[in-house]
């Protein structure tokens, strides 16, 4: 394909940054007011309950057959037409019809029973969140075909449409009625996916149209006196040579027809796709294990399950916005650093050692800003949550507490990340594979555990259950560390240790911000300004060397 992969993924990836920032104030928004207006049961009736429903549908019924044709797309085009394609991406409207009986039945008799204020329209919204995804799957051929052919901005405008809508309608009934909140959730539903699906068929009616008449008017401008393309229009379909679609009927199963007697589907495509649901179910349990766990077991509220959904939200902005974007790009670094297959003695000892410095400084960095995080967590959870949901949220001291150790889950994920980040980069393919069966182990046990604590402690189990999968999944990273790097004399787990200097400062800041952790707001807020800026100025002063590394390096991109 002509059209540029690389640009359009990193282009698609950095408007997906934005989106998710765009979706997470939203998200922090509304729920900062059902909190405040509404009430923390509705919240986790929607946010716990409902959207795991909509989450186990859309996952089970297109991930595998997502991820299958996009494989085939690229590595076997010519044993799989685009009408077999299109015919397998339908498949998933069927599937999902399928999932909601068991589904419905399960979330409307199996799980906890909702309190009878509201049982009616969770019934309402069961049904109305079960048909959302069937219908929004009806747009999944056009939403295959966008991401084949790079359609990035089609992508991003309809998901910010998707969200906006969704939001709007939800505050538009809300405010009107505070009791018909899971109605105006159910109904928000409904709206959002008929915009995607209007949005993607419309689309695609005005491409293929307009599409179809350039290719016209590029055939008979040699021959006749007619109006060349414009400048957009060559931008919009000079690299589409291959887009095989001249009617948005084709897009619709069993119109675009098989070439040379080929089956309606791909024997291999299904096979491919069966291999990826074994992967997606296992994926499922894994993204969405707490939420499973809190709507089997009976012992949480929906309150308490709204009030650790919000922590968990606030929690987990450092692991989405600071931790991901620099796991990504220090797997990336190792991968093109580190062989896989070769021992690092017989690897070049500078490259070897300048890995091992990275690696260190990257474990540095990471553990002191979730240090920083555990730190003042212990004195400002409260004060974050009382601006967030107010005084009814903050009563009892749940959240505060859910918060605090949240806060130890955040050190713990922050070296995590980058130790087994390092590890899967410089891994072999027969140790991932080991390191997968160890996985599952670690998914069942922390499904047991939450399942387990969460009876003793309540929701603080569930965070509990997390730090302890945590700990032992980097027992397991940097014992790996250890052993390659232990023969050379190189130790970049040293990183790990904060330096005398910077630790006795935080210990002494801590101290500090929770002694007056009940004084004046103002005094209170000012104590922690000022115990951070001297934490801060203690790690540039403990790590000066790397502070002038970063220096040094940065004039050098400057004047690049």
């Amino acid at each position: 394909m002509a059209r540029n992969v690389l640009q359009s993924s990193l282009l698609g990836a950095g408007f997906s940054i934005i989106f998710q920032i765009l979706c997470r104030i939203l998200t922090f928004g509304i729920n900062a007011y059902i909190v405040r207006n509404v009430g923390r049961e509705v919240l986790g009736i929607m946010n716990v309950r409902l959207l795991l429903l909509e989450s186990t549908l859309l996952f089970l019924s297109r991930e595998a057959i997502n991820r299958a044709a996009l494989s085939a797309n690229s590595q076997q085009r010519e044993k799989c037409s685009w009408a077999q394609l299109i015919n397998q991406m339908w498949l998933t409207v069927p599937i999902c019809a399928a999932l909601c009986v068991p589904c419905l039945y399960i979330w409307l008799h199996w799980l906890s029973a909702v309190d009878a204020p509201y049982s009616a329209q969770y019934e309402f919204a069961c049904y109305a969140v079960a048909l959302s995804c069937v219908l929004e799957l009806v747009a999944e051929s056009t939403v295959f075909v966008a991401q084949v052919f790079c359609f990035v901005k089609l992508k991003i405008v309809l998901n910010t449409l998707h969200i906006l809508v969704r939001s709007a309608i939800f505050l538009w009934i809300v405010t009107g009625d505070r009791s018909a909140a899971i109605n105006a959730f159910a109904i928000a539903q409904l709206s959002s996916a008929l915009t995607i699906v209007l949005g993607q068929y419309g689309f695609f009616l005005f491409y293929i149209n307009r599409f179809n008449d350039f290719k016209l008017r590029q055939q008979t401008r040699k021959s006749k006196a007619v109006q060349a393309p414009n400048s957009w229009e060559r931008s919009l379909f000079d690299h589409m040579d291959d887009f095989p679609f001249t009617k948005l009927s084709q897009l619709l199963p069993g119109v675009l027809s098989c070439s040379g007697g080929e089956p309606w589907l791909n024997r291999e495509l299904q096979t491919l796709t069966l291999s990826f649901v074994k992967q997606g179910v296992l994926k499922q349990i894994l993204t969405e294990g707490e939420k499973y766990v809190m709507s089997v077991s009976p012992v949480l509220s929906f309150g308490e399950q709204a009030t650790y959904d919000v922590v968990n939200n606030l929690g987990s902005m450092a692991a989405r916005f600071i931790f991901r974007p620099i796991e990504d790009s220090a797997y990336f670094y190792f991968t093109q650093t580190i062989a896989r297959d070769t021992r690092l003695s017989k690897q070049p000892p500078e490259r070897v050692r300048q890995a091992s410095s990275v690696l260190n400084n990257l474990l540095l960095g990471v553990s002191s800003i979730g240090l920083l995080a555990f730190t003042f967590g212990q004195s400002y959870s409260h004060t974050l949550l009382l601006l967030y949901g107010g005084e009814d949220f903050v009563a009892g001291g749940l959240p505060q507490r859910l918060l605090q150790w949240h806060c130890l889950a955040i050190y713990l994920l922050s070296v995590n990340g980058i130790s087994e980040g390092y590890m899967f980069a410089t891994n072999t393919s027969r140790d991932i594979d080991k390191y997968n069966y160890l996985m599952a182990i670690f998914s069942i046990s922390f499904l047991v555990l939450s399942y387990i604590l969460t009876g003793i402690f309540g929701p603080v189990g569930f965070i509990f259950a997390n730090c302890i999968n945590m700990l032992g999944r980097i027992l397991y990273s940097t014992r790996y560390i250890w052993h390659q790097y232990q023969p050379l004399g190189l130790n970049p787990l040293q990183g790990l240790w904060p330096g005398k200097l910077f630790g006795g400062t935080l210990v002494l800041a801590g101290l500090a911000c929770y002694w007056y952790r009940n004084a004046v707001f103002s005094t209170h807020m000012g104590i922690g300004l000022a115990a951070g800026v001297l934490c801060l100025v203690a790690w540039a002063l403990a790590h000066r060397d790397l502070m002038l590394l970063g220096w040094k390096y940065g004039r050098r991109i400057k004047i690049e």
